[in-house]
């Protein structure tokens, strides 16, 4: 216990001389959260599991999903609006931000691999569509908001109180300028990087923007991803990439360390124009760019754009993606299996979420894809691995969001629209 708080004195010391803790809406809060005073904040919300309500998604949804042979899916947690996961290493809880003010802590308490309880995390804290949870080897959780980044220490050690260490990385207003702040394209995502940094993407605003924004966005990496240093000091924050219009979704190979994400392609183009991506990073950095605003998707241009030459400064480090998905399918969430439950095929195979189409005339996705990746790491064959999420004519049963690897192998599965966490596991011979 000493050794803990020691620890966690040292880093906070830091914190409060090098960063400013102060964030719009909850700046008392946050001060005495980091000063490891209480701030008198009642329990928070708490989520009841064995209701009706669970019964139905296990009898209207869970039974229409199908996959291969072997695999089974569950209901492992009823968890409103339920966006982007983290894993916890020891506890088995499992933090699901929101594109709301939530953030929750689903915990498997007996270890029967179901959540018994699912309560809202650090309720001392002003959450803004904090969807962006990520959890580090060592220890530590991240949540990337609209407009600012914070950090938990020893999460786990603190999880059974409203009050819980938190830190701003990066201060309310100073993710992306206050200006730019909008309420469309702001579900954050965040990963660790092998070189131990933290990545955030960051979606632009539009459907497509106007030439006049792309210096700016450019510059600070809205429409694209930024990196920076996980612990209080100097930021040192770097843009990793351009071009991309709204990235929900990015993680690394575990052998070789490539980065990859998942891209939202444009709206209004027709149903089955332009593609979405996955893509993986030809390099780090702004020499790299990945297509938007020129084109909408794969090599199909914009509308707005199309009449315009690319300028040389794009065109000369131009990146392709890997995989192009079907129109409007909106994938998001993406991770690499990493497991020994599934079978060997699907080692290092990426698992990502598309979460449906709102504008497509004949609707699809909502549905879990999965990519085979060939032995020079570049990716060999996409295919759908767990669908039934829309019934015949058309409606959303469930809309997955996000899929992360619990602490057995197994699999889960967000979903926004029923608001529930699944659990797949594999069985088969």
């Amino acid at each position: 216990m000493k050794k803990i708080i020691a620890i966690l004195t040292s880093f906070v010391l830091t914190a409060l001389l090098s960063v400013n803790v102060f964030a719009a809406g909850d700046d008392e809060n946050i001060l005495k959260l980091s000063s490891f005073k209480k701030t008198g904040t009642a329990a928070g919300e708490v989520i009841p599991q064995d209701t009706k309500f669970a019964a139905n998604v296990k009898s209207n949804i869970i039974s229409k999903i199908k996959m291969p042979a072997g695999f089974k899916i569950e209901l492992f947690a009823v968890v409103p609006d339920a966006r982007h996961m983290a894993v916890s290493r020891n506890k088995g809880t499992v933090w699901i931000g929101t594109r709301k003010t939530r953030v929750w802590q689903a915990t498997d308490r007996d270890m029967d691999n179901i959540a018994d309880t699912v309560e809202q995390f650090s309720p001392s804290v002003s959450f803004d569509i904090p969807n962006g949870p990520c959890y580090s080897d060592d220890g530590h959780l991240y949540i990337a908001e609209r407009n600012r980044v914070l950090w938990f220490p020893a999460a786990e050690y603190f999880m059974e109180s409203p009050d819980t260490v938190a830190i701003p990385i990066i201060n309310q207003g100073d993710l992306i300028p206050p200006e730019e702040e909008s309420y469309n394209h702001t579900a954050r995502v965040c990963a660790i990087g092998p070189d131990n940094k933290l990545y955030v993407s960051m979606g632009q605003p539009f459907n497509v923007a106007g030439e006049d924004k792309y210096p700016l966005y450019d510059e600070v990496g809205i429409g694209g991803m930024i990196r920076f240093n996980r612990f209080p000091g100097e930021l040192e924050r770097e843009v990793v990439a351009i071009g991309i219009r709204n990235s929900v979704g990015h993680a690394f190979h575990p052998g070789n360390g490539d980065l990859w994400f998942t891209d939202n392609q444009v709206d209004g183009m027709g149903d089955e124009t332009p593609p979405g991506e996955i893509n993986k990073a030809c390099g780090l950095g702004p020499d790299v760019w990945y297509g938007h605003p020129y084109y909408g998707g794969g090599d199909v241009r914009t509308n707005e754009y199309k009449g315009k030459s690319i300028p040389a400064a794009y065109s000369k480090k131009y990146c392709k993606p890997q995989v192009e998905t079907i129109a409007h399918a909106a994938d998001l969430g993406m991770m690499f299996y990493t497991g020994n439950m599934f079978p060997a095929k699907y080692k290092n195979a990426i698992f990502s979420a598309q979460h449906g189409s709102w504008n497509a005339v004949k609707p699809r996705g909502a549905r879990v894809m999965v990519t085979f990746l060939d032995a020079k790491g570049n990716a060999k064959k996409s295919e759908p691995f767990a669908e039934g999420w829309m019934t015949e004519i058309g409606t959303y049963l469930g809309r997955p969001v996000d899929v992360q690897q619990y602490v057995d192998g197994s699999l889960l599965v967000s979903d926004d629209k029923a608001g529930v966490v699944y659990r797949i596991t594999y069985s088969g011979s």
